[in-house]
């Protein structure tokens, strides 16, 4: 249709607006006159993610990454759940990034078992190593773009290679990057997931998830979604479709933001290692500049000591709140040991590199020299 900035606001709507509201409404009923349907999931009905308020989503996410359907869901696990559990059967096998958000790791390690599919986990960035990882009942291939919360990067082109070689569905959840960072259909991943809480909705106020893909993997999910019943109610949809539209203009801040205040963190002689693609000593740093528009607002540092000085640290900021999440507009800041990855045992941690002290910044929109200045006085005596 145009440019993305365009399609956040434009792409997907209704083309006849209603009574001509300029803002699509809140279709807040549960069901709706019979149309004369033969198909129970073309009923509309909350449930069965047809209201107004999803279709306008459903068409807006396929068109912003690039893919010919999509499907939202009551959270981000509800999206990466109920896409495995549609693609993957019992006896199945998956072969997972070996370090992912915390959340889909339990559910691999602790939940995916009881349905019968096994789970291997890889190195990002040692392909030579994959193959041996294969079993003949593998059926699918599961990255991200960056991972959380060490901001590596994958050999990505060698996992879309793999997975075509192998005849693997190549799976990415690309919530770090959003599609105004990446666009992995692009380069010949299958499908996308998102967790729409973060990025694409913005605004820190509801969960939310996304699916993208062809239209036959996505009438497939959507089917088994309407079994599950992880449907996001209108309201919802409403908010999450107004946070989409000013997507472009905040990523773009974000990514300016923790470039600024990556480049500050490094070179503070408080700060032991610093983590985001962005800045040229990330080991993957030049892949990160070939495959991505941005790097995103996500980072991680160490400070020189312990984790009570992480915490001090933390109590110390003036505009970062101590919270989990990220990709709303105010800056957010955590440890991961205490959040995102509390589900995980101390050894897993361990051989994640997730240390007790480090510090996960979701940079904000706020004005990027006041955050800067906010984090030097933290860390100062």
């Amino acid at each position: 249709m145009g440019k993305m900035a365009t399609d956040a606001i434009h792409a997907g709507e209704i083309e006849t607006r209603p009574s001509g509201a300029v803002v699509l409404p809140i279709f807040q009923s549960a069901t709706f006159e019979y149309g004369g349907q033969d198909d129970y999931h073309d009923l509309k009905y909350i449930r069965l993610n047809n209201t107004p308020n999803h279709q306008v989503l459903h068409d807006k996410l396929a068109i912003l990454e690039g893919g010919e359907a999509a499907l939202v869901t009551a959270s981000g696990m509800a999206a990466i759940t109920t896409l495995l559990l549609t693609v993957l059967k019992q006896g199945d096998h998956l072969l997972a990034q070996d370090c992912l958000y915390g959340g889909t790791v339990t559910f691999l390690t602790q939940d995916i078992a009881d349905y019968g599919i096994g789970v291997g986990f890889f190195a990002g960035n040692d392909p030579d190593s994959w193959e041996a990882l294969l079993r003949p009942e593998t059926r699918a291939i599961y990255v991200e773009p960056m991972t959380n919360p060490l901001l590596e990067v994958a050999d990505l082109d060698a996992v879309v290679a793999f997975a075509k070689k192998h005849n693997l569905l190549a799976i990415i959840d690309n919530t770090f990057a959003s599609p105004v960072n990446f666009q992995p259909l692009k380069i010949g991943f299958d499908v996308v997931v998102h967790s729409c809480t973060k990025y694409l909705n913005g605004h820190s106020d509801i969960v939310a998830g996304g699916i993208v893909g062809t239209r036959e993997l996505i009438t497939r999910v959507t089917h088994r979604l309407n079994h599950l019943g992880a449907s996001l109610d209108p309201h919802a949809c409403f908010l999450l479709h107004r946070g989409i539209k000013t997507l472009v203009l905040r990523v773009k801040q974000q990514n300016e933001n923790a470039l600024s205040l990556a480049t500050f963190l490094n070179k503070h002689p408080k700060v032991e290692a610093v983590y985001y693609p962005g800045i040229e000593d990330h080991p993957q740093y030049t892949r990160a500049s070939r495959l991505f528009d941005g790097c995103g607002g996500v980072l991680s540092f160490e400070v020189k000591g312990s984790a009570d000085d992480a915490d001090r640290l933390m109590s110390r900021l003036k505009l970062s709140v101590v919270a989990p999440s990220l990709g709303g507009v105010e800056t957010l800041i955590t440890r991961p040991v205490q959040t995102s990855h509390a589900g995980l045992s101390r050894e897993q941690r361990k051989a994640a590199g997730i240390s007790d002290k480090l510090i996960r910044v979701a940079v904000g929109i706020e004005d990027g020299e006041d955050i800067c200045a906010d984090f030097e006085q933290a860390l100062s005596d």
